[in-house]
């Protein structure tokens, strides 16, 4: 029973309550309550649930595959289609710049840029489930592409030779070239991404981003920014590098770049410094400002036309030989089919695009789902995605995913479904077909400003690391661990030495895990640590070890190591102690120098128990040796003792494991336990379970955990329940308990000593054990 011992609850709050039942152990609650488990189904039956269908489940299947249905009919045409029309007009003018830019980051001619940013968004608006995202390049994604193509098609692979009028040799770059194997490894990039995602979204695997933790993304998106802020530096100064990819590439092109920052194009460097200004003043203003503008600034669309009009005005490209686009194709090309041979050579790198890509649109698409109350399926967007990749593919585009500042644009002028990304799509089109050729005098720089320009939010993530910090240690080390490693090792080897830096800390935090002595609340039924709380008691004679964690051959050892902390001694060597107590006792009678009678034997000195003291009396060999005849006797092992023998003192006489936080065991774990049941079974200790889970008791059925000696009565639903019984079993036995029999030193008289043979046999206890039973019992 458990009674609450407030004399009065305060306002507002619950009184205390009463609670009247017996005493639960497993094996009661069993008889009392039978257990009803689950049946599991047969094979006909799964059978017949995965083959059947109805009109309305077959309608629900084509809903999930394509989502348009579910929210298409449900459009409000009066008051959601001005704003997707404002919103996607907005969004499409953005997603043009961005296009440009960041195909440079993939290294391919910017034209390509525009049909990354229209080719995905046709088939994401009939499959995806996030209405807000707007669909295509991301500058982490379009890098790590980038990585992919420069490292297999450099400009070392398309050199030539020609000869001038000085008769000298001159090596020049065969871009046209180059740029069209670029442009086919980039395309059949993206077309193995597509095939990944379908492959994970069709076996539900849409989980895989819940091993992208927070700070991992976050730490890898910081070094991606740095990267890509270096792979744009050479673009804003017209500083020619060779390009680096693996392991230090980052610091290579760095040194390389101020090798040669004495070769800057002055022209560029200031159109691209203004540009990083004034954008990031108006993105300021945008953000600071943004209840009161009821539209965004488009601040690189302003920029890129005043670009371009300046450009084409001064004529920079042959006054100050500025870096421009040049060319930008007309139209749309026909589709290609991917180079197939290639997919063995980018495989470990497109499936790191896949899952990053995928976090990323899954990630800014949950911020919005949240924020308007509708649901994201995972699996269903890496469908979308994937097969999105795989049509894009087709079209000499680079991976589609999402970015932050195109979608917080389309979502913040009014965008309410994909229809905006729709309307988009159509502004980017219209730049395909009629506008390019007008962007063709703008400045490369500029580009690469507008792309330094939008890494400002993810430069401000290191922000997080001292909050991290603050709040959880493991996380701010994975954080910085991944950044670091991403910088140094390239983001493809970064991102997966962050992953298993992050699964090694689940690993290690679940082998260390916390553990304390539990104590009682006076007067209830309430148990806690008795370190961190006052007033706590611990019921004499009993030690209460709770474990939170999981049980399993990496932490086996901390539970015992925890165990023994707890109760203060280690249950074998006190065993071992009293087998060698036990047999230099049985030396002393043989010798005639000891007798056993019924009122005990009168000591006339002996030698105090301290735990834990040195042995001052080292095993001999032929102890070791183990009796034929033994004395039936019993030993009070916290008294002195009539030989040289320091037995550590057990001041308990029961210990109960709080697995109220213990989800799982295995088979490892099993099997210890059961020896420490035994071990402290033989040092008269006995061993409870309590709090445990359903699920617990099965894994132990299983695993035969449970005999003749080791019953589900020791097991009870929860701490008190245990200590309850074990409280009555102590009362109990000091009534029917009989008179324990002494040892002492033998005075005058000598009387014969009588041996018993001793022939039951242990099947379990190996010969040790059996001797010490029997001297013991």
């Amino acid at each position: 029973m458990a009674a609450g011992d407030r004399a009065e609850a305060p306002a507002g709050e619950p009184g205390p309550y009463v609670v009247a039942r017996p005493v639960y152990s497993e094996a009661a609650f069993q008889e009392e309550h039978e257990r009803r488990p689950p049946l599991p189904p047969t094979l006909r039956e799964r059978a017949q649930r995965a083959c059947s269908c109805s009109r309305k489940k077959a309608f629900q299947i084509t809903k999930s595959f394509i989502p348009i249905l579910e929210w298409l009919p449900n459009y409000r045409v009066k008051e959601w289609l001005i704003s997707d029309i404002i919103s996607g007009i907005s969004t499409g003018l953005v997603a043009t710049l961005q296009g440009l830019a960041y195909a440079l980051l993939v290294a391919v001619p910017v034209g390509y840029g525009l049909y990354s940013a229209f080719f995905p968004i046709l088939t994401y608006f009939f499959l995806g489930t996030s209405r807000h995202i707007s669909v295509g390049p991301f500058p982490v994604v379009s890098l790590m592409v980038g990585s992919v193509v420069l490292s297999m098609a450099p400009d070392e692979n398309f050199l030539l030779v020609s000869s001038n009028t000085t008769g000298l040799n001159k090596t020049l770059i065969d871009t046209e070239s180059r740029d069209a194997q670029r442009v086919l490894i980039a395309s059949t990039v993206t077309f193995l991404v597509g095939i990944m995602q379908l492959v994970l979204g069709a076996l539900q695997i849409g989980f895989i981003v819940r091993y992208l933790a927070d700070p991992l993304v976050g730490g890898f998106t910081t070094a991606a920014a740095f990267q890509v802020f270096v792979s744009q530096l050479k673009i804003v100064l017209n500083v020619s590098t060779k390009n680096y990819n693996g392991i230090l590439s980052i610091i290579y092109t760095l040194i390389e770049i101020f090798e040669r920052i004495g070769t800057t194009n002055i022209a560029d460097l200031v159109a691209g410094l203004l540009t990083i200004v004034v954008c990031m003043a108006v993105k300021e203003i945008n953000d600071r400002f943004k209840h009161k503008i009821p539209i965004p600034i488009p601040i690189e669309v302003i920029v890129t036309i005043v670009a371009t009009g300046i450009s084409y005005g001064a004529d920079l490209e042959k006054k100050y030989n500025a870096g421009i686009v040049k060319n930008i194709p007309r139209g749309f090309l026909p589709p290609v089919p991917p180079v197939v041979s290639m997919f063995s050579q980018m495989a470990a790198a497109a499936f790191s695009i896949a899952v990053v890509a995928y976090a990323i649109a899954v990630s800014v698409g949950k911020v919005y789902a949240t924020k308007y109350d509708y649901a994201i399926d995972g699996n269903q967007e890496f469908i979308a995605f994937g097969i999105s990749n795989v049509f894009s593919g087709a079209f000499s585009c680079f991976v589609a995913t999402t970015a932050l500042s195109r979608t917080a644009v389309q979502e913040s002028t009014g965008g309410k479904t994909q229809v905006a990304g729709l309307i988009s799509a159509g502004i980017v089109m219209i730049a395909i077909v009629a506008l390019g050729k007008l962007l063709e005098p703008l400045q490369k720089s500029v580009l690469a400003a507008v792309v330094i320009a939008n890494l400002k939010g993810m430069f401000m993530q290191v922000c997080d690391v001292p909050r991290l910090w603050r709040q959880n240690k493991v996380d701010a080390m994975i954080w910085v661990f991944t950044c670091v490693a991403s910088i140094i090792l390239g983001l493809d080897l970064g991102l997966l030495a962050g992953l298993v830096f992050g699964l090694l800390t689940v690993v290690v935090r679940v082998q260390f895990p916390s553990w304390g002595g539990l104590g009682n609340v006076p007067g209830t039924d309430l148990y806690k640590n008795v370190k961190e709380y006052k007033n706590v008691v611990e019921p004499q004679g009993v030690k209460i070890l709770q474990f939170s964690s999981p049980i399993f051959y990496a932490n086996i050892d901390g539970l015992k190591s925890s165990l023994k902390s707890t109760v203060g001694f280690d249950a074998v060597r006190v065993y071992n102690k009293r087998l060698k107590a036990l047999r230099k006792i049985q030396k002393l009678i043989k010798k005639g120098k000891l007798k056993a009678t019924k009122n005990g034997i009168i000591s006339d000195s002996g030698v105090a128990n301290e735990a834990f003291e040195p042995d001052e009396d080292p095993e001999e060999s032929e102890d070791l040796e183990i009796p034929t005849r033994e004395i039936e006797i019993q030993v009070d092992w916290n008294s002195e003792l009539p030989v040289k023998v320091n037995v550590p003192k057990v001041p308990i006489h029961s210990l109960i494991f709080d697995f109220g936080a213990v989800s799982f065991l295995d088979v490892v774990a099993v099997r210890s336990i059961r020896t420490i049941v035994k071990e402290f079974e033989r040092i008269d200790v006995r061993v409870y379970f309590a709090s445990h889970q359903d699920s617990i008791i099965t894994k132990l059925e299983q695993c035969a955990f449970f005999d003749d000696n080791i019953r589900k009565d020791i097991f009870f639903l929860t701490v008190h329940d245990a200590v309850l019984h074990i409280k009555s079993q102590i009362m109990y036995k000091d009534i029917q308990d009989p008179i324990f029999e002494k040892i002492s030193l033998m005075q005058e008289s000598k009387e014969p000593i009588e041996f018993t043979e001793t022939s039951r046999p242990e099947d379990e206890l190996d010969v040790q054990e059996e001797a010490m039973r029997r001297l013991a019992s």
